[in-house]
């Protein structure tokens, strides 16, 4: 999806692992605000600027060198980002969200807040969801909360316009949830491209996190002109 696509629009950006996951535990356990960067230079540089800030972030799934945190959702404790600006970068989600820029307003999307942010998206007529997925190619676990988002925000309404791609994605999802739990869910991240990536590097705890629905009741959502993640609910409009 290009830039032209998105001018104007109201984006969700997905990366269920791990981006979105650790983002919205760091907004729910009260970081001030995410920064996401393209470039762990352009991190660097903002951190030599705002020393106070913490660096955190992943290639290849593994902490950057000299970062304060990685991208597991476990280490942004309240402890450690109450009050904190995050200087984040990853390998695929904060790309999908530098491509969201020209957008009106960015929605970071996750399992783990995913009845807090469709409560907020019932409020749009139209939304574009961006799956970041594994190096530009689409992933399973990004597909299947895209088609969790589909059916709650059609679950209690008239039925809405969905392009072929949403549709696939609710069929996914559709078929998930003949059989959901946690663990099914997790099983199922598990089996994802990404899935295998996180478990390639002894993370599988990471994987059963973001496999919780509904753990916080936070809407992160990214200011194009700030480019600063804020919990929605409590950033003025």
């Amino acid at each position: 999806m290009g830039q032209a696509e998105l001018a104007g629009t109201v984006a969700v950006v997905i990366d269920v692992l791990r981006a979105t996951t650790t983002i919205t535990h760091a907004i729910a356990n009260g970081a001030e605000c995410v920064i996401p960067l393209l470039t762990i230079e352009q991190a660097r540089e903002q951190h030599a600027a705002h020393p106070t800030t913490l660096l955190g972030g992943e290639r290849g799934g593994q902490r950057i060198d000299g970062f304060d945190l990685g991208n597991s959702p476990t280490e942004y404790a309240p402890a450690v980002v109450a009050g904190k600006q995050i200087l984040f970068t990853t390998t695929n989600g904060t790309k999908a969200m530098q491509a969201c820029r020209a957008a009106k307003t960015i929605y970071i999307a996750s399992f783990v807040n995913l009845t807090a942010l469709c409560n907020e998206l019932a409020e749009h007529e139209t939304i574009q969801i961006v799956c970041a997925g594994t190096e530009g190619e689409i992933t399973r676990e990004d597909v299947l909360l895209a088609g969790a988002i589909v059916d709650q925000l059609t679950a209690d309404a008239q039925p809405i316009d969905r392009n072929d791609q949403a549709q696939i994605a609710a069929d996914a999802w559709q078929e998930a949830k003949t059989e959901l739990t946690a663990t099914s869910l997790a099983q199922r991240l598990k089996s994802s491209r990404g899935g295998r990536n996180v478990l390639r590097i002894g993370l599988e705890g990471d994987i059963e996190i973001a496999a919780t629905l509904d753990k916080f009741n936070v809407v992160p959502r990214l200011d194009p002109s700030s480019w600063q993640i804020r919990d929605h609910r409590t950033t003025p409009q």
